[in-house]
């Protein structure tokens, strides 16, 4: 739409108070920053954005000055309708719904409504684009409503030479729900992407992410990846812990054989509930910089143009398909080569198969292959062993090797009250969210297949938490039916005895299993 807006720009420039001619609704702030560098040539054209965190007293200042250009969020520029009396649209020519389906997830379809309201009253004629990189039963609502005699421009396929991507258009209605139906079916993923998989136990997970980060920002050069999480206390704590154990202990501490530059292990973190200006600070640095880890909630899957990400990696699997690819959009941009790697644990494996039944197809890496690359570092070694060498990957002083990184993670999740409370929080946010998989997928992801002692281990605890019970699963008893509850009236206190005893399996020695049982069945304890 670029050059639809510079081929006018003489009636751009004519007066301050003839308000925007081009309207773009966006579900994030960080596209101005895109926006800003498109219009470097174009001078005439003033863009201005309105969106949270920002000041309304500076806003409405430059509303007054005059915007060519108007970016803004649904929700910043609806308070502007009612509050700011300079607002108005009626040399709209352009409207943008930019990531539509992003948008209406983020719940702004009453907003959405206001504002096609007031863009209506005050201008009779504008060229609409609705954009969206999934087609949802709300998008095509919207589509319905905001549009009229729309054409419908679909990717169908893409190949490996970007110039051959096949684009087809549709003059008429949006499509039906039979077409619809069909383009949920399947995604269109960047031609260059390599997509892989490793299945991992759930207590060796910790220890293979930290494993594959290593080796390649050791071992490799001119890497830059993004690493998923499904929520911010996740983020928060795997950042703390490898920033101090990995960035600092083994770089910058008493590891001297682990001869990796202190600059290549840079990791930052993005999560919704950061404040606007460090979101904005981290993703300005993180952009700018050639190499680094950056964690992130999927407040970074969309929106966000990274250039010169190498890898995306999901240590969590995504609860809609839509944002799996989201995600791995990332990477392989504007025909750019890329990888990602989804991390799962056995009981999730089918996931695979649900991803190739909507043609998303992914080549397994072993978990062997990622933890080998502990071989390729000394100081992993551990003390026992003196100056012995290895030749080749013997999976026995592997499985020992990670023994050790494993032992540096827990030794820092135990150094101190405040990071076993950090570990707690982020193990909780976890199986909340573990919980909250749609139906369709509770057969792959469900709570009951997790040995929450193992996962328990995955956050650097070396003891189950005991106080962790049935609170940390949402409690969906009270939408259960009054006949459901007085069949089971203790189906709450089996829920959190079923996860005490997940977290005792596993974890206690064998002792002290035979001891509980002796006293389970009244017999005195044996002494030695």
């Amino acid at each position: 739409m670029l050059f639809l807006w510079c081929s006018l720009y003489k009636d751009w420039s004519q007066r301050y108070s003839d308000g925007p001619y081009a309207l773009v609704l966006v579900p994030t702030r960080e596209s101005f920053e895109t926006v800003q560098k498109l219009l470097k040539p174009f001078t005439w054209i003033v863009p201005g954005v309105l969106m949270g965190g920002e000041k309304k007293k500076s806003e409405k200042a430059r509303l007054r000055k005059g915007i060519n250009l108007l970016i803004a969020t649904p929700g910043r520029l609806v308070d502007h309708i009612n509050s700011t009396q300079c607002v108005h649209f009626r040399r709209v020519r352009w409207l943008v719904l930019d990531e539509a389906d992003r948008i209406l997830d983020l719940g702004f379809e009453k907003a959405l409504t206001v504002i096609l309201n007031a863009v209506n009253a005050d201008s009779a004629k504008q060229q609409r684009v609705l954009l969206s990189a999934t087609l949802t039963e709300g998008v095509s609502r919207l589509a319905n409503i905001s549009l009229q005699s729309p054409v419908c421009i679909s990717v169908v396929g893409e190949s490996r030479d970007l110039d051959t991507t096949e684009v087809k258009a549709v003059t008429g209605e949006v499509m039906d729900d039979h077409a619809m139906g069909e383009e949920r079916d399947s995604f269109a993923v960047p031609g260059k992407l390599q997509q892989n998989v490793v299945v991992v136990p759930s207590k060796l997970r910790l220890v293979t992410l930290a494993a594959f980060i290593l080796a390649k920002f050791k071992f490799e050069k001119g890497n830059k990846m993004v690493v998923f999480f499904s929520s911010c206390e996740q983020v928060d704590f795997h950042h703390a812990l490898f920033q101090k154990v990995l960035a600092e202990d083994l770089v910058a501490g008493g590891h001297e054989k682990l001869q990796l530059p202190l600059s290549a292990l840079v990791f930052a973190r993005l999560h919704g509930d950061m404040k606007q200006e460090e979101r904005t600070a981290v993703f300005q640095d993180f952009l700018q910089s050639k190499t680094g880890i950056l964690l992130c909630t999927d407040v970074a899957a969309r929106g966000l143009d990274l250039p010169q990400v190498t890898w995306i990696v999901q240590y969590n699997p995504p609860a809609l398909l839509a944002e799996y690819v989201h995600r791995i959009g990332r990477t392989a941009r504007i025909g750019s080569h890329g990888n990602s790697l989804l991390i799962l644990t056995p009981s999730e494996a089918e996931y695979v198969s649900f991803l190739a039944s909507h043609k998303i197809n992914v080549s397994e890496m072993k978990m062997e292959t990622v933890l080998s690359s502990l071989m390729r570092d000394d100081c992993f070694k551990g003390s026992q062993l003196g100056n012995k060498k290895f030749h080749g990957a013997d999976p026995q002083e592997v499985r020992r090797r990670a023994t050790v990184l494993q032992t540096e993670f827990e030794n820092y999740v135990h150094s101190s009250a405040e990071t076993i409370r950090c570990a707690k929080r982020a193990l909780q946010s976890f199986i909340r969210s573990y919980a909250t998989y749609p139906a369709n997928l509770k057969h792959i992801f469900h709570i009951r297949s997790l040995h929450l002692g193992h996962v328990a281990k995955s956050f650097g605890l070396r003891d189950a938490p005991r106080n962790l019970s049935a609170s940390a699963v949402p409690d969906r008893g009270k939408k259960r039916k009054r006949r459901e509850l007085l069949k089971k009236p203790r189906a709450r206190g089996q829920l959190a005895e079923m996860l005490r005893s997940e977290y005792s399996s596993g974890l206690d020695s064998v002792s002290s299993k035979i001891k509980r049982k002796k006293r389970m069945r009244g017999e005195p304890d044996s002494q030695n």
